[in-house]
């Protein structure tokens, strides 16, 4: 995406409902061809994403897959005439007005291949790389992090914990999610892609350590967010998530703010913001003018989710009374 691609996709934004940029060279809006959604109006589900040096738009609601050159054809023709005299003035030709094949769309997404602070090695490909886990990501809105996707999960778990399964005839395909800790690879989150009512699958390779997900990528110098789940941490900066609804963090000594979801009315969590208040934590509690239940709806629905967390963060008394009315929403 080059610096003109980035000036005409600012000069529409004031155009585009729900417009915001995600980080550098990824923008987010509801789609203005199709009208996203027409009946949730927070729902924003295109997306001005980089592929080398192009830029491509796509939404996820309508499927349209354009170089930007085309959007701007359909959605502004004389902002489209500037776009493409600047573009020959500047020598950018045609060349730079292609458009991926839809199977290869989002295939060199940035930082899709896992990164560890140290070496840790896991055969499985990237589930940005396949078609079935890359689709599911991406409609949740995750284009990137360390993710993988086994064909037969159960094969895969016996592999690294011999006897886990004594039958892998059956093994489904699940997105991997590796738990790391000092460079160690202690436990592996299984996310199913099918129908299959249980979800996740936690195995952890050694019993003693913490179900917690992102614990080598912190900076445990600064606050850190505890989020419900993996997926929903990637969308907040320096976040772990929990594994399990039985984590206990007090063994780490570092400065916490729990991100519960967003469910009032569920008696586990409405106990573990509790219990989090009274020991004197940090704790976001959403505002009532949100329905989402957890971060990634709040993503794709439009929200400014770091922003959301930032001003509904509470300790103390400040937070008894936020979560007195929470609670009955």
């Amino acid at each position: 995406m080059d610096f003109i691609d980035v000036k005409y996709i600012q000069l529409i934004s004031s155009r585009l409902q729900k417009f915001k940029k995600i980080k550098s060279y990824l923008y987010n809006c509801r789609c203005p061809i199709c009208g996203d959604s027409q009946k949730n109006k927070s729902k924003a589900r295109g997306y001005f994403y980089r592929v080398k040096n192009n830029t491509n738009y796509k939404c996820h609601n309508c499927g349209l897959n354009i170089s930007l050159n085309n959007f701007l054809k359909q959605f502004d023709e004389p902002t489209h005439k500037e776009y493409i005299f600047e573009k020959f003035k500047d020598n950018h030709t045609g060349k730079n007005f292609s458009t991926e094949q839809p199977e290869d769309i989002f295939k060199r997404v940035e930082s899709s291949k896992p990164v560890f602070k140290k070496k840790v090695e896991i055969d499985l490909p990237s589930a940005f790389d396949v078609d079935i886990s890359k689709h599911y990501l991406h409609s949740r809105a995750i284009f990137e992090g360390k993710f993988y996707c086994a064909e037969n999960f159960q094969e895969f778990v016996n592999i690294l914990k011999p006897g886990s399964f004594t039958n892998t005839q059956y093994g489904e395909e699940r997105i991997v999610i590796p738990l790391i800790r000092d460079g160690e690879l202690i436990g592996i989150q299984g996310r199913s892609l099918s129908s299959n009512p249980v979800k996740y699958l936690t195995i952890m390779l050694k019993d003693d350590e913490l179900k917690v997900y992102g614990l080598d990528t912190i900076d445990k110098e600064n606050p850190v967010y505890v989020t419900e789940g993996p997926f929903d941490s990637t969308f907040l900066s320096n976040a772990i998530a929990m594994c399990g609804s039985d984590v206990d963090l007090s063994s780490l000594d570092y400065q916490f703010i729990y991100v519960y979801d967003n469910e009032p009315r569920n008696k586990q969590i409405v106990d573990r913001i509790s219990k989090q208040i009274e020991d004197g934590e940090r704790v976001v509690i959403w505002p009532s003018n949100i329905r989402d239940k957890d971060i990634n709806d709040m993503v794709l629905s439009g929200h400014k989710v770091k922003d959301l967390v930032e001003s509904n963060t509470y300790q103390g008394l400040e937070a008894k009374l936020k979560f007195t009315t929470w609670k009955r929403v």
